[in-house]
């Protein structure tokens, strides 16, 4: 299977493709650097791995909750190159994609997921793994780091712990885990075997806050995220 991963959705940019049994991997710095960064990666990747962007089988991608300068970013990105390519877009949540990384890493297979969502928020869900897939809520949660209330067994997993560390769960275990795009890979098989994968134009952000207000920083870093991300990938994936 062919496959382009990639997650803005947090303060670290992540970008993988997979060739068979083969992938190729990148992080580096996201938040405002990622409509900046996100192209010249994926582009040096999918030529390490020697594909075509018509080669893939679907682009993967991080569809929140997070940063959503950074999951409007991803969706530019995806769209384009999707289109361009003619290929099918994989929506993952990125509370799944860190309990994944969390399986991964450290074996937990009972996992409550958690993102810094700032303002003095997290976003969160419960995750359990049995018979090799994964059990997930059908909604996400928003609170502050102190309301939030683990049951027994799970572990608590995610980059909040680390910016609320007096204030989070601190009676659970925690351990550090992202939405790398590299779990967004070892999810994709399984769902794409579901049928969860949509067309080019339904790549569309998941978002926890209904509203909430943007800085003048924040309004125009999306705009120029929007203005240079569509066209730059279509050219990319045409070529």
């Amino acid at each position: 299977m062919n496959l382009l991963a990639l997650d803005t959705s947090t303060d670290t940019l992540f970008v993988a493709v997979q060739r068979d049994d083969a992938i190729w991997q990148y992080s580096g710095p996201g938040s405002q650097q990622s409509s900046s960064q996100l192209l010249p990666a994926v582009r040096r990747l999918m030529q390490e791995a020697g594909l075509d962007f018509k080669q893939l089988d679907a682009v993967v991608f991080g569809r929140g909750p997070g940063s959503f300068t950074g999951l409007r970013t991803a969706c530019a990105i995806t769209q384009g190159l999707a289109f361009a390519a003619k290929v099918p877009v994989l929506p993952v949540d990125t509370l799944l994609a860190v309990a994944e990384e969390a399986r991964h890493l450290h074996g937990c297979t009972e996992v409550e997921a958690v993102l810094d969502a700032r303002m003095h928020e997290v976003y969160h869900a419960s995750f359990r793994y049995e018979d090799g897939a994964w059990t997930a809520p059908e909604d996400f949660g928003l609170c502050a780091p102190e309301a939030l209330q683990v049951t027994a067994g799970l572990t608590v997993a995610g980059n909040a712990q680390s910016v609320y560390p007096e204030l989070l769960a601190p009676a659970a275990a925690h351990v550090q885990a992202m939405p790398t795009a590299t779990a967004m890979l070892r999810l994709a098989p399984a769902l794409l075997a579901k049928g969860c994968a949509v067309p080019a134009e339904q790549a569309l952000p998941r978002y926890i806050r209904d509203k909430v207000a943007k800085t003048t920083a924040e309004r125009e870093a999306e705009k120029a995220a929007a203005a240079a991300a569509l066209p730059a990938a279509t050219d990319h994936a045409a070529q």
